[in-house]
């Protein structure tokens, strides 16, 4: 559990470093980076407090 954290939190920073990049360089491609990143970290972080909540109620 405490890997998944890890690997979700890094997942946020480098979506945030590409929307960085994109607000220094203009560069449509790491706007776009960002939002692929961020996408699939909340679909990740979903799941995961998804399983939290089942565990809690069964």
């Amino acid at each position: 559990m405490l890997l998944f954290r890890w690997m979700l939190l890094f997942a946020l920073l480098a979506a945030l470093v590409c929307f960085m990049f994109y607000a220094g360089t203009g560069q449509l491609r790491f706007r776009h980076y960002g939002w692929v990143v961020l996408k699939w970290a909340l679909i990740a972080a979903f799941g995961f407090f998804g399983v939290l909540i089942l565990e809690r109620v069964a």
